[in-house]
């Protein structure tokens, strides 16, 4: 049969598809050894004769084709190798029931192509096709065939016809089908972009070519349709399942299991009207190899929603087809079991910013991107309508980072989709309105938080809500909030969106606040019971800074809310050094806010705390000025006391001892026997300095006579002071003795801080001595007990370099004095910055001065004892709590 070389390519394929066909079913004629079967495949050959040479340009008659070839394909299974007596008499009267129908449907097709097809046509082949469907179901029911027996060579037949027809359509053939065939609906195109997915791409793709069922859980937005539809536009998915690659919107349809059977019966290409369960779909889905996603798979599978059983069970059956690769994409995690269950991450930093450029590139690349895909979460949902919304509205970049400051959530909308639609989507779900009248308010109180809430507070947090731990699972469930580190979270476009715009509107919030801040009024102190306990402050630190930032700035007056400031900055002092955006709200306050003197010196206390030693003697001058007009002599003290501080580390030693004894004449007069005692540390610490070592001695011995039992912690730190003082003195063994009793002490009550400044100032007097090996071991314990205090850690990273320093093993001073310089740059503690600086620098000092002298010759009368060893680093005192 030659082939017209004038007809579109198309159709050409679509004729040698045919051709193929009859050859093969004429082969199976011939091999098959059941004479009602050998008359079947005779009569569908001789009809996809009749429809090549006459009809062929008629999507109805090659989908009437295709439905004989899908028959034939039964047939050739059930019956292959097998004799006509193996088979029941109603198996025989199927199979001569079909030669019958074909045979009359030929006879008409042969009538029908004699002229031009009329209208009425599609009423007569859409008969013929119900019948053939029928024959079709007692084919599969009578031969029971093996769905793990091979795909027959008709199969492929049936396949390639409709890739051929799905693959041209559009061309020059006019009448060539407009959609897909009967044999099923293809997938949507890929996207253009799927930016940062290749390694879970390929694992799903490894999963599909294993026929394992797999699932995309994950929050809106977050890419996985893009993923699904990339997987199966995959040229290995291609080659592996050709035309059997299936794709469902889920939210195209009311959730009920009648409509999901209908969809899938449609999208195999079983074209069964109103199937009640999947047992009339069972032969087609078993024919063959396919690959079937289920996309926004939450709409029916959520299970409060309509027949959520029945569907669930159509959804389950489905995953266990051996033969079936299921894929589901959904933002609900109630799926069957056995799934595999890929982690779907947000974007990376490079992925996201090459998503936005990918949709707007306004002049290149530019800081400006990389720090809005970052505040986005790298959100892809997110960055794809940032994008567009500048690409609409041809902002520059500036322009654009102006607006998502001002508008935020509202830049994330354009004429056609936004961001806020899709999280409304997910609350407007059955499950999420079953959750009661709270379950909003309650997202806007995660939303609010930027750490989110600590799953193990959920009870004194919100007391009055019933169920209340079952909600919060439920909002991972829909893929609303996730769990990180023991907390209840959610990306960041999501909390713009959901966070409460008038927080004092939120009941809950306010309520969660006034437990939030009842927990933080506790004075800090580590002689007083619960000091351990405020621990808490390092993992919901976050948390608080923005409770107090936002109801600040709504009450800049309440003398509660910033005397609850001082409480917060108490907490961070003794345990979460770190400065905090609160700090210039506090400089703005008028200065006849009662509460800004004690804001100020919790201010200071942070700077000293991170060796900023400016900045703490500018606060504290300011905070001792507005003290002394308020006359409040208690915090005149405090101020004169921190100032002190700040002198001895900026080198005015005298100047720090005046401000000390001033600060303890007021304490003396008030009667503050602990305030004393700390004034008399200081004035050792400063008289020390200062080389007044005696006077020194006496002070810090002063300190502890004046503290009784239950003051423990004062007396570690001024057997600490006394152990230096000892050391300066060249006492050693009384320095060590101290220094032995200060640890006994802190391990005593496990002060993990206070360990650590003990083996850190043993290391220093061991590394003086040149005794490394004490010194390294020191310094290593210190480092384990550095805990999360990261101050404290690059502290301990910058002794060990000047201990390697001292050995002159620069290979490893280099990463040490880095990896502190890294940590302090964080922090912003300027001292620690300029000690390690100022080591690199004598680093690379001798390093290149070694170089040098290797290039140099070495004079014939300059014995080489000449050259000296380097002088050794000096150490700088490091404040002690």
């Amino acid at each position: 049969m030659a082939t017209n070389s004038r007809l579109p390519e198309g159709q050409i394929n679509i004729l040698s598809t045919l051709d193929a066909g009859i050859k093969t079913l004429d082969s199976a004629e011939e091999a098959s050894g059941i004479t009602p079967a050998k008359a079947a495949f005779g009569s569908v050959s001789a009809l996809l004769r009749n429809i090549r040479k006459s009809a062929v340009h008629e999507r109805d008659y090659i989908e009437l084709g295709l439905n004989c070839a899908e028959i034939c394909g039964a047939l050739d299974r059930g019956t292959r190798g097998q004799r006509t007596e193996d088979f029941s008499q109603s198996v025989g009267e199927a199979i001569s029931h079909l030669t019958t129908t074909v045979a009359e449907i030929q006879r008409k097709v042969m009538e029908q192509s004699k002229r031009n097809p009329a209208s009425d046509d599609k009423v007569m082949i859409s008969a013929w096709k119900s019948a053939l469907s029928k024959i079709l179901k007692t084919f599969n029911t009578e031969l029971a065939i093996d769905t793990n027996l091979k795909i027959s060579d008709t199969r492929k037949i049936v396949s390639d016809i409709h890739r051929v027809m799905v693959e041209h359509q559009g061309s020059d053939g006019a009448n060539l089908p407009a959609q897909t065939s009967v044999c099923g609906e293809s997938p949507p195109p890929p996207p253009r972009t799927c930016f940062g997915r290749q390694d879970l791409i390929e694992k799903v793709v490894s999963l599909a070519e294993r026929l394992k069922p797999v699932a995309l859980i994950g929050a809106g937005g977050i890419g996985k349709t893009s993923i699904a539809l990339t997987v199966l536009h995959n040229d290995r998915i291609k080659e592996r399942f050709g035309g059997d690659r299936r794709f469902i919107r889920c939210d195209k349809f009311p959730a009920s299991s009648s409509n999901l059977l209908n969809k899938l019966s449609k999208v195999i290409g079983a074209a069964i009207e109103n199937p009640e369960d999947l047992a009339p779909l069972r032969p087609f889905l078993s024919s063959r190899e396919m690959i079937l996603f289920l996309d926004n798979a939450e709409s029916i599978l959520d299970p409060q929603g309509t027949d959520a059983r029945e569907i669930y069970a159509v959804v389950e059956e489905l995953s266990r087809f051996p033969n079936i690769c299921l894929g589901i994409a959904s933002r609900i995690s109630i799926i069957p079991p056995h799934f595999e269950c890929p982690t779907i991450s947000t974007l990376s930093a490079e992925s996201a910013c090459n998503l936005f450029y990918s949709i707007y590139n306004n002049g290149g690349r530019s800081e400006v991107i990389s720090n809005l895909v970052k505040q986005l979460d790298f959100h892809a949902l997110s960055i794809t309508l940032l994008a567009t919304t500048a690409f609409h509205n041809r902002w520059n970049y500036d322009e654009l980072a102006k607006e998502w400051d001002t508008h935020r959530s509202q830049a994330l909308h354009t004429d056609y989709e936004s961001l806020a639609a899709t999280i409304e989507l997910s609350l407007a779900s059955p499950s999420f309105r079953n959750l009661g009248p709270h379950a909003r308010d309650l997202l806007g109180v995660v939303a609010f938080f930027p750490q989110g809430i600590d799953k193990n507070n959920l009870d004194w947090l919100f007391p009055t809500i019933r169920d209340r731990k079952n909600i919060f699972d439920k909002f991972c469930v829909l893929s609303l909030t996730s769990r990180t580190n023991n907390f209840i979270t959610m990306l960041a476009p999501i909390r713009d969106h959901l966070r409460p715009r008038d927080p004092k509107s939120s009941p809950l919030l306010c309520a969660a606040r006034d437990h939030y801040f009842s927990r933080l009024s506790v004075k800090v102190d580590p002689d007083a019971p619960g000091f351990e306990e405020a621990r808490w402050i390092v993992s919901e630190d976050m948390n608080i800074e923005c409770l107090l930032d936002v109801f600040t700035s709504l009450d800049m007056d309440s003398e509660v809310l910033w005397g609850i400031c001082v409480y917060f900055m108490e907490h961070l002092y003794w345990h979460k050094r770190r400065y905090t955006v609160l700090g210039s709200k506090i400089e703005r306050l008028v200065d006849g806010h009662p509460s800004k003197p004690r804001c100020l010196i919790g201010l200071s206390r942070l700077y000293y705390m991170l060796g900023n030693y400016g900045e703490q003697k500018r606060v504290v001058i300011h905070a001792l000025e507005l003290a002394r007009k308020q006359e409040n002599e208690f915090q005149v003290a405090q101020a004169l006391v921190f100032l002190s501080r700040a002198n001895l580390f900026l080198g005015l030693h005298k100047e720090g001892i005046q401000q000390t004894k001033e600060a303890l004449g007021i304490l003396e007069r008030l009667g503050d026997t602990v305030g004393e005692a700390r004034c008399w540390n200081d004035l050792a610490e400063l008289f020390h300095l200062d080389g007044q070592l005696d006077a020194a001695e006496q002070a810090a011995t002063h300190s502890v006579a004046l503290l009784e039992s239950g003051q423990e912690f004062r007396v570690c730190r001024s057997h600490q002071i006394l152990g230096r003082i000892c050391r300066s003195k060249g006492e050693r063994e009384k320095a060590i003795l101290h220094f032995g009793e200060a640890l006994r002490i802190a391990s005593a009550f496990e002060w993990h801080s206070q360990i650590f400044w003990v083996h850190y100032l043993l290391a220093e007097l061991f590394a003086g001595e040149d005794d490394f090996k004490n010194a390294h071991d020191h310094i290593d314990q210190a480092k384990s007990h550095a805990l999360d205090d990261a101050y404290n850690l690059g502290c301990a990273m910058e002794s060990k370099a000047r201990i390697w320093y001292r050995q002159r093993r620069f290979e490893y001073v280099v990463p040490e004095a880095l990896d502190a310089l890294e940590i302090f740059g964080k922090l912003g503690a300027s001292k620690g910055i300029a000690t390690c600086r100022n080591l690199l620098q004598e680093v690379e000092r001798e390093i290149a001065g070694k170089l040098l002298k290797s290039m140099l010759p070495i004079p014939v009368d300059s014995p080489s004892s000449a050259c000296g060893a380097p002088a050794s680093g000096s150490t700088n005192p490091a404040p002690i709590h």
